[in-house]
């Protein structure tokens, strides 16, 4: 098939079953460079499936996928990784009691010739991969414990940032935050986009992603029902699409 060069990743015809049930049925789906797309759909609607799909946690059962144009099949989130796709889930993988530089670098510490991580090195970098986004933290020491639900958020997505993702993926990145922390996770993902990185905003609260979407692909039943620029959606209409039955025959 013909590519556009503008895809950063395109998935064509995305099959998925679970069972008798079939979670995803022909679903195309496409992300360019540095576009943040805001992926829509209630519950069971195949969003975190597709997703899970394209980050390597899932296998498909039918349909393609293609990575800057490249034929791609994944069979773990490290082959997905490896060629810049990063996801960032609501428990955000991170782990309280360690700090801000050990989070960043869980399982990808840098050592030296005897085996002994590099702290100094992963502080510095820590610290400016945060910077990269806006956070503003005291010290890569601070316990994850000891940050606010945005803040968290802001460090998986400068860990992201950092191991030079391509496509960073959010799942419900706002969720359970206060109004301030949500602000604050919308302006890191701007960011990221200021920094050629794209983004797939998932997510329940069209408030949040409206403003800060490229664009908006509506899932329904398994079935793709609308992939529209920002422009042409307003909140109700996407609302509206999100609970509508999928046309028959699709």
């Amino acid at each position: 098939m013909e590519k556009d060069s503008t895809d950063l990743v395109r998935m064509v015809g995305i099959r998925k079953w679970f069972g008798k049930v079939q979670a995803l049925k022909g679903v195309d789906f496409d992300v360019r460079h540095a576009e943040v797309v805001g992926l829509l759909g209630d519950n069971g609607a195949g969003k975190s499936t597709l997703i899970k799909i394209l980050s390597g946690y899932h296998t498909r059962d039918e349909g393609e996928i293609f990575v800057e144009g490249r034929k791609v099949s994944f069979s773990s989130p490290r082959q997905a990784r490896e060629l810049g796709i990063e996801t960032v889930y609501q428990e955000q993988a991170l782990v309280p009691y360690m700090s801000i530089a050990r989070n960043i670098f869980m399982g990808r510490e840098p050592a030296g010739v005897l085996g002994f991580m590099k702290r100094k090195d992963m502080n510095a970098q820590g610290m400016a991969a945060l910077e990269k986004i806006d956070l503003h933290l005291r010290s890569p020491d601070t316990l994850i414990e000891m940050l606010s639900g945005g803040e968290r958020q802001g460090v998986a997505i400068a860990r992201a940032l950092h191991f030079k993702a391509k496509l960073v993926i959010l799942d419900e990145p706002t969720v359970a935050l206060s109004i301030k922390e949500s602000q604050q996770v919308l302006e890191f993902i701007q960011q990221l986009k200021k920094e050629g990185v794209a983004a797939i905003f998932i997510t329940h609260n069209l408030h949040h992603v409206h403003p800060i979407a490229d664009r908006f692909v509506v899932l329904n039943r398994g079935v793709k029902v609308a992939d529209v620029l920002r422009e042409e959606a307003s909140i109700e209409t996407l609302s509206q699409l999100i609970v509508s039955p999928p046309a028959q025959g699709i």
